[in-house]
């Protein structure tokens, strides 16, 4: 059963069609990843799903919700992680936690058991205390996760969750949201950079390129689709007609580097 479907989802800015008639449909229980090249439309789709951004036309429904007139239903069943951080450095874990449970209204009698459970599933039971200026990036990822997630939505919106973090922290993050599907039957969509992100997660993934989906499909039915023993790598090139980028252009690089220093 699909819970998340767009139909012709678009949108122009003055003369740039940055999402040319997005059309895709999402199972309940899936991973679902969004590639390709800077400026491929990945984040617009993301923002217009989540309500941040109004698409020029078309729409698309968010577990049985029209995101243009029922923006306030959808932001009520998503969680969202975007690129910026979004945890307050100044406060602890604990803390940063129980304000995302009272702007979510989570009942006063369940705010603990909720936030010592986000907290245990994202392995930060021991950091709860302690200031998030103290945590490392990968711990600093797993603790906006968890704040997406307190008030148990079954659709989870991540943009680029892994961006700026080592080998080691990445793995970290792709475990617990392993785990966050299976436990909870979390609804994920995520874009990502990284080949090997959207191999390791993703159930299905769409490629997309100058606005378009270019190709959609599992990782394994995208590899077979270009040649016996190929890889995502391959299949990025294959489909956007291209080479992979080496972090874009200047803004690009300096967003990396900028969220990779915060991170620590």
């Amino acid at each position: 059963m699909a819970i998340l479907e767009t139909w012709s989802l678009t949108r122009r800015f003055g003369a740039l069609v940055a999402v040319d008639r997005f059309t895709v449909a999402v199972q309940a229980g899936e991973v679902f990843g969004l590639v390709g090249p800077n400026g491929a439309g990945k984040t617009t789709v993301i923002k217009m799903l989540v309500t941040l951004l109004r698409p020029t036309s078309g729409t698309a429904q968010v577990a049985g919700y029209d995101i243009v007139r029922q923006a306030a239903q959808v932001r009520r069943v998503i969680g969202y992680v975007p690129q910026a951080l979004s945890a307050d450095a100044t406060l602890t874990g604990y803390e940063n936690l129980l304000i995302f449970a009272k702007l979510y209204d989570i009942p006063r009698a369940e705010r603990a058991e909720r936030i010592r459970s986000a907290l245990e599933l994202m392995g930060l039971t021991d950091a709860a205390h302690k200031l998030v200026r103290t945590y490392s990036g990968g711990m600093i990822r797993r603790l906006e996760i968890a704040q997406s997630m307190l008030h148990r939505p079954p659709v989870l919106f991540l943009d680029e969750p892994t961006v700026g973090l080592d080998p080691v922290a990445r793995q970290s993050v792709w475990g617990r949201l392993e785990e966050m599907r299976r436990d909870y039957g979390t609804t994920i969509v995520l874009t990502t950079h990284y080949m090997e992100e959207a191999d390791s997660l993703c159930t299905r993934v769409a490629i997309m390129h100058l606005g378009r989906v270019a190709a959609i499909g599992s990782p394994a039915q995208l590899k077979a689709e270009v040649g016996e023993g190929a890889t995502l790598d391959q299949v990025f090139v294959h489909f956007t007609g291209g080479e992979l980028e080496e972090g874009g252009g200047y803004r690009e690089a300096e967003r990396t580097r900028r969220t990779s220093r915060r991170l620590g």
